[in-house]
């Protein structure tokens, strides 16, 4: 139905459509507006959801040798003691599973796919105006040079210029109250999942990331939303750790400058349905930018990148795809964004733990199915 496809932007959500959309023999053209192609941060945690979506990519065979994929989880008391152990299947489907991953790697694997594949990447480059007429998008860039496209996909994170140019009056994202902690640290013995630790006063967790690192995440109520200088990072973690006992004495103790410890205030966005306007559509943290309680968002942009290939491939008309690609994804996006904010409300005012965890698995429950 198409053959070509411009993608702005080259995070997980874009490569992932770039890759299906060039499996559907269309020609793609990616851009990224930073010369270099980099990513920040630290670790990422993924459910089920995000793995079953690589496995569906091709990339899981990748994330299993350079990440970790386990199951289970192990849930601590503030001391370090175990509390509970969740059950693990016998040979667990990539649904079934879990992991983490650094961000860097990640993208790693996806970028030497996507040069791997040929497809025509551009970096340095931005869309400085486009013009749908019906039968085609027409593109102008930052550096003067143009092209022609059947479809625009725009993937540029939570602040999309794309999702501003096709919907000017689209929300701003919002931001919830809670700040996000991260940190690299060598992985203790015999930490071979997920790790929880409960009734602190910040929500606290460890994921293995590689067989020999792991990553931490704290969730930090910050109802002011204050801004932290790079150099008070590390000690404001350490202040946040030093209630817990068990190994987070040292992990505590070993926060440096090559823990990459980072911090971002969380916010999230959901643009009302429809996300596209003739040939132009918005995907991933463009459309439906979460928080990371239910550590889905890089599985759900994978999945937008599958999903729109794959109706693209079967549509009669543009319209008529994007429509189809519509009905496959925004409850299950309004699902995931709608219910980790209110986690995250539970967390911030002192509810009920247990109707958080709850709303957690019946909601991980629903998302195991189809998509």
């Amino acid at each position: 139905m198409i053959a070509t496809a411009l993608i702005v932007g080259g995070g997980v959500g874009g490569m992932a459509a770039a890759l299906a959309l060039h499996g559907k023999g269309v020609a793609v053209t990616l851009i990224d507006a930073d010369p270099h192609w980099r990513v920040y941060g630290a670790g990422i945690s993924v459910t089920g959801l995000s793995l079953r979506a690589f496995d569906d990519l091709g990339i899981l065979e990748d994330v299993r040798a350079r990440g970790h994929v386990g199951a289970g989880m192990r849930g601590r008391a503030v001391d370090g003691t175990i509390l509970f152990e969740a059950p693990v299947a016998d040979n667990p489907t990539p649904i079934q599973s879990g992991g983490g991953i650094m961000r860097p790697v990640l993208h790693d694997i996806l970028s030497a796919r996507v040069r791997a594949a040929g497809i025509d990447v551009r970096l340095g480059l931005r869309v400085a105006a486009f013009e749908d007429d019906g039968a085609g998008i027409d593109v102008r860039f930052d550096d003067g040079s143009a092209g022609r496209y059947d479809l625009l996909v725009g993937a540029d994170g939570i602040y999309s210029q794309t999702r501003q140019a096709l919907f000017p009056e689209a929300p701003a994202p919002r931001f919830t109250g809670q700040g996000c902690w991260r940190a690299v640290a060598p992985r203790p013995a015999g930490m071979d999942r997920t790790e929880m630790f409960f009734g602190g006063p910040v929500k606290l967790g460890f994921n293995p990331v590689s067989a020999t690192h792991m990553y931490l995440f704290a969730l930090e109520h910050v109802p002011d939303n204050p801004h932290f200088a790079e150099d008070a990072l590390v000690e404001h973690l350490k202040g946040l750790l030093a209630p817990f006992g068990g190994y987070v004495a040292q992990v505590r103790e070993g926060l440096g400058p090559e823990s990459l410890v980072n911090y971002r205030p969380l916010e999230w966005q959901l643009l009302a349905d429809p996300w596209f306007k003739g040939r132009a559509v918005v995907i991933g943290d463009a459309a439906h930018a979460t928080t990371p309680h239910m550590a889905s968002g890089a599985g759900m942009a994978v999945e937008d990148g599958l999903v729109l290939a794959d109706e693209l491939a079967r549509g009669d008309t543009v319209d008529a795809a994007l429509r189809a690609f519509m009905a496959r994804r925004v409850e299950r996006a309004r699902l995931v964004v709608e219910n980790s904010v209110r986690i995250g409300e539970i967390e911030m005012s002192g509810g009920d733990q247990v109707a958080a965890n709850q709303m957690l698995g019946g909601t991980l429950a629903r998302l195991a199915e189809p998509y």
